[in-house]
């Protein structure tokens, strides 16, 4: 039980964003104590389970603002591994029609349904994280692919199916890609990327290429990821609409700025930038494109900056970015005020970088997203270099 017990009283800690010197200080304020008989070390030995809180447990709960038994009550069963492609589609070719068994007449009727479940599953990750989405998400690719192999139709309908099967490979590999599946999301992309090529889709090919360049780039495949950035931009061409040329630029500033390519990297991100200013010069961008806009560009201008070690310029971006950003976005909100947090500590403000730190761990708790817990412990690691400011201290030992 006291395993059990030290697990939820870390948990709900953690969820409010406080140290465990944080919580030491608000038990002994509500039990009404003088002096500090509960100190940091004394909530480390209750969390590990190498002490039983006993007579301080309702303090513990109170000043947590939960009930007694949400500390005592068994942790929930976990849940079942993460499903993979090759649970959901076929050994062979998954995009290979099944010719004279095909079933049931598929039209455009259908094919809309279809483009209408992919753009929900789009605006579901606005607001939830990979490990959430995940198992829905690879259902709604099986569904789409079988709907391709054993439906009957028309090469016009046949087209844009694969069109549907390529956009949900997309988003199915960013939220694998988010739920720390990376093997699972390139070759969910690699899926997609075939569908694509087979619609003679460039701008969705040019997508895919550049979601799995930018996966490559964060695991340290540098040069294989700035090799597919540069090849997503070619294959969708100078023609492709202006929301997509911007995106493709933009992950090939990112891969240069990881390499430490300064102005390649700068160069890219101009060129961004001129792109989407042609976006109300009649170029109709793809409904997939919908979220990128000048702000997202500035974003990412700015952890590119960031990277660079270039913290005058990143800092007031974003919090230009953060000051007008969606709230209920929790997963994207975590992970730009970590570019803030690293770019703070970059820039020599140690207690303001701490301060946002610590709200990045807060919001962070209840994602289910791997991206997150990375950026988490790339702002610690930052952080350590500041260990003798009290405040990064603080922080730092309640996050041990």
């Amino acid at each position: 039980m006291s395993g059990n017990m030290g697990a939820n009283i870390r948990r709900e800690r953690a969820q409010r964003g406080w140290s465990q010197a944080r919580l030491a200080r608000e038990v002994c304020r509500i039990a009404g104590v003088q002096g500090e008989p509960v100190g940091r070390q004394e909530v480390s030995r209750w969390e590990t389970g190498k002490r039983t809180p006993r007579e301080w447990l309702p303090s513990i709960a109170a000043a947590l603002g939960v009930p007694v038994d949400a500390l005592t009550a068994p942790q929930a069963t976990p849940q079942p591994p993460l499903p993979t492609l090759a649970d959901y589609l076929p050994a062979d070719d998954p995009l290979a029609p099944l010719g004279a068994r095909a079933g049931r007449r598929v039209g455009m009727r259908q094919v809309d349904d279809l483009q209408q479940r992919v753009h929900g599953l789009r605006l579901a990750d606005d607001v939830l994280a990979g490990g959430d989405l995940i198992r829905p998400a690879l259902r709604e690719l099986r569904s789409a692919v079988k709907l391709y192999r054993e439906g009957g139709h028309t090469s016009e309908v046949g087209r844009e199916l694969l069109g549907r099967v390529g956009e949900l490979a997309q988003i199915a590999g960013w939220i694998a890609s988010d739920a720390g599946q990376h093997g699972e999301a390139e070759q969910i992309y690699r899926l997609g990327l075939s569908a694509a090529r087979q619609a003679e889709d460039d701008t969705l090919a040019g997508n895919l290429a550049g979601s799995l360049a930018y996966q490559l780039t964060n695991m340290g495949r540098l040069v294989d990821g700035i090799q597919l950035a540069r090849a997503a931009l070619e294959v969708a061409g100078p023609d492709a609409p202006a929301k997509a040329r911007a995106l493709y630029l933009d992950r090939v500033a990112w891969a240069h700025a990881k390499t430490g390519q300064v102005q390649p990297a700068i160069r890219a991100l101009g060129e961004a930038c001129e792109a989407l200013s042609q976006d109300s010069k009649g170029s109709e961008s793809p409904a997939y494109l919908y979220w990128v806009d000048s702000g997202e560009l500035q974003v990412m201008e700015a952890r590119v900056y960031t990277e660079l070690r270039r913290p005058l310029r990143a800092v007031p971006l974003l919090q230009d970015v953060l000051s007008r950003y969606d709230a209920t976005h929790t997963r994207e909100l975590a992970l730009y005020l970590s570019w803030l947090a690293v770019a703070l500590s970059d820039a020599n403000e140690p207690e303001e970088a701490a301060t946002v730190a610590e709200r990045v761990i807060s919001l962070s708790a209840d994602v289910a997203s791997e991206r997150t817990a990375e950026r988490v412990r790339i702002v610690l690691t930052r952080l350590e270099e500041f260990r003798d400011v009290p405040d990064v201290r603080a922080l730092l030992d309640g996050a041990a």
